[in-house]
């Protein structure tokens, strides 16, 4: 079950349920053992299988985080009943019916692409296919029950509100390539980036820059040089609409002056050293040889120096 649980965090699904296989012969009563089988199947997009393991576990012993879990796969799962079903070389796509297969198609082809791009910028490749979903906006709206400020979203499953399309608009390329960018980071770093790094570099990978924000990221800043630092910790899910457009511009102002600085070596090794679990700011300072508050100061002067006259 060790061994288990390591490959999970390192999102090898696959390699984990042959040890969890293992524990079940010796121990088939013993609901860690399914709470477990029950994520792994769960990070390889099989519904029905993660759903039976969790009632498992749930009948062995009542668990709140199991749980949790089950009520969300079996919404996944009910939502998703008459969903069809594409693939390619690294992902799960499952889309509604309304939706056309031309774009189910068209969506596979642009994911291909920009993983290979971010696979290149990271250097790093997902163990695993990923799962990918297209919702209806009220489908999306119902199942993921995130903020009205939210597009889409990535839990593990990159999940895209689609309705009215028919190919992949330039904007719904971005989207993808944003919500990929996540899965990379997640597992890159084994779920230690903070929201920070993963809203910043998702941004930068998708194409945005400062110009559009630096003008008012600088007025928060000389009005209260705290305010530069707020996106740093908490839950974002949780902010106003306000307040989350700020720390998104934040995030991306940081991440792209790391990158202007330092290349996208920095980043990597950046990512590199969270997988360890070390804290988010003592990585800043071991790869940048700055904390927070040094970080925020060195992105103020160059958004100072980059985009204003």
């Amino acid at each position: 079950m060790n061994v288990a649980y390591l490959y999970l965090r390192r999102s090898e699904y696959t390699q984990a349920l042959e040890y969890l296989e293992r524990a079940q012969r010796v121990a088939p009563e013993d609901p860690e053992v399914s709470k477990l089988a029950g994520w792994a199947y769960y990070g390889l997009n099989k519904l029905d299988q993660a759903v039976a393991e969790w009632k498992h576990a749930e009948s062995l012993r009542p668990d709140a985080e199991v749980e949790a879990a089950l009520r969300k796969a079996e919404r996944d799962k009910q939502e998703e009943e008459r969903y069809k079903e594409n693939g390619s070389s690294h992902f799960t796509l499952r889309y509604s019916g309304a939706s056309e297969p031309a774009l189910a198609r068209d969506v596979l082809h642009t994911l291909e692409w920009h993983y290979d791009v971010i696979d290149s910028a990271l250097s790093y490749s997902p163990p695993e296919s990923i799962g990918v979903v297209l919702y209806t906006q009220e489908a999306f709206a119902d199942i993921t029950q995130a903020p009205t400020w939210v597009g889409a979203l990535n839990d593990g499953r990159i999940r895209v509100p689609v309705q009215g399309l028919s190919s992949v608009t330039p904007e719904l390329s971005r989207v993808l390539k944003h919500e990929l960018t996540h899965s990379f980071i997640q597992q890159k770093t084994r779920g230690h980036a903070p929201t920070w790094i993963h809203e910043g570099l998702a941004q930068y990978m998708e194409g945005k820059r400062s110009d559009t924000n630096a003008a008012a990221l600088l007025a928060i800043y000389q009005g209260d040089q705290a305010l530069g630092a707020k996106h740093f910790d908490g839950d974002w899910m949780k902010l106003s609409n306000v307040d989350a457009g700020a720390a998104y511009a934040w995030a991306l102002a940081n991440i792209e002056f790391i990158v202007q600085s330092g290349g996208m070596s920095d980043v990597d090794r950046i990512l590199t050293h969270l997988s360890t679990g070390e804290s988010p700011e003592a990585v800043v300072k071991e790869v940048l040889h700055s904390d927070y508050a040094e970080l925020t100061h060195d992105t103020v002067a160059y958004l100072r120096k980059t985009y204003t006259n």
